[in-house]
């Protein structure tokens, strides 16, 4: 088949476009695939940034960015199966199939009959996704996770006292809330377990949020806690792997649900590396955690703070929770991913 696939955030590089590019590496081994771009330089940075092999991928003009609506219709046509990631709009067009994605749970979606008429599926990343969007788009959507490839734990490895937090460091639509997990920590560092820990935070950094990022440091300014900003991800590989526990905290103190975690891969991540979770209950990270046997959900501070202080001081539940977060981060590998959207696609 000709394969399409539009995601207008190919250069943010997050974890919805490991979601489009993972598929497009896959349907490349069969499929004659392209990525509606217009700088084709995104396929190397892509490649580095997700070990994805891309190089059966073409880029063609992004015509769903710059094309006026008989230009989008006229390229469409041309295509056996569009997948289109949406940032909250509904593309028109003329492909023979089409997949719609959704990464947000919006709470207004631009659509009509007509436009949905054109969609055989509608996917989501999450349940929590789903939830939020199937009244908006009119149609029953489906889950298929994210893929996260599983990073393990060599035996040779060793963990340090250590609480690893990942995620972009911004205080805008994504936000980590590693304000609150700062303030956390110095609770948790009081206990006399903690004396020799640290907190060490890695995500990405971009100019606009350098002021962010300041304030940050000023917050943890005397404490054993570090900044890793836009680490290679041999060196974030290494983090999971050398750290106990992991801290999540996106959503805390939100009822949006656009600023929940609507997944949570860098969760999945650490479970697959051995690093017992310990994160916001809200989003899709119930999805992924379950309650005191891969992990703990907690919805206040003080759930926090006294679950990291139980858990350290108990080391045989910790290697058993450690154990079954390995074991249940295996539920999202990419063998999954592919076999799913493989499925989907049979007999078209």
């Amino acid at each position: 088949m000709k394969i399409g696939l539009y995601n207008p955030y190919y250069d943010g590089l997050g974890g919805g476009e490991r979601y489009t590019l993972t598929l497009a590496s896959h349907w490349s081994r069969v499929h004659d695939v392209s990525l509606f771009w217009d700088d084709p330089n995104i396929l190397a940075v892509s490649e580095s940034r997700f070990g994805l092999d891309l190089s059966r991928v073409r880029v063609t003009p992004n015509v769903f960015k710059n094309g006026n609506i008989f230009e989008k219709l006229w390229a469409s046509r041309k295509y056996d199966l569009i997948f289109f990631l949406s940032d909250g709009s509904i593309p028109m067009t003329l492909a023979r199939h089409n997949i719609l994605h959704f990464q947000v749970p919006f709470p207004s979606i631009l659509t009509d009959p007509w436009k949905m008429g054109r969609y055989d599926a509608v996917i989501c990343n999450s349940q929590f996704t789903k939830n939020a969007i199937d009244a908006e788009v009119g149609l029953k959507a489906m889950v298929i996770y994210p893929p996260v490839p599983s990073i393990g734990l060599p035996k040779q490895i060793k963990k340090k006292k250590r609480i690893l937090s990942v995620g972009r460091f911004t205080n805008y639509f994504q936000a980590k809330k590693q304000e609150v997990l700062i303030e956390a920590f110095k609770s948790v560092y009081q206990h006399s377990t903690f004396a020799d820990w640290e907190l060490v935070f890695a995500g990405g950094l971009m100019n606009s949020d350098e002021e962010y990022f300041a304030k940050l440091k000023t917050l943890a300014a005397g404490m054993p806690i570090h900044f890793l900003p836009n680490v290679t991800n041999d060196e974030l590989t290494k983090l999971y792997q050398t750290s106990t526990i992991f801290w999540h905290a996106a959503g805390f103190g939100e009822t949006n649900a656009v600023l929940l975690e609507h997944f949570g891969i860098a969760t999945v991540e650490a479970m697959s590396a051995g690093a017992v979770p310990l994160v916001f209950a809200a989003g899709g990270q119930p999805e992924i955690v379950t309650d005191g046997v891969s992990g703990e959900l907690w919805a206040t501070m003080k759930e926090l703070v006294d679950g990291t202080i139980s858990l350290v001081t108990d080391q045989a539940r910790l290697l058993r929770l450690r154990k079954a977060a390995m074991l249940r981060s295996q539920a999202f590998s990419i063998e999954r991913f592919t076999r799913a959207f493989d499925g989907l696609i049979a007999g078209w």
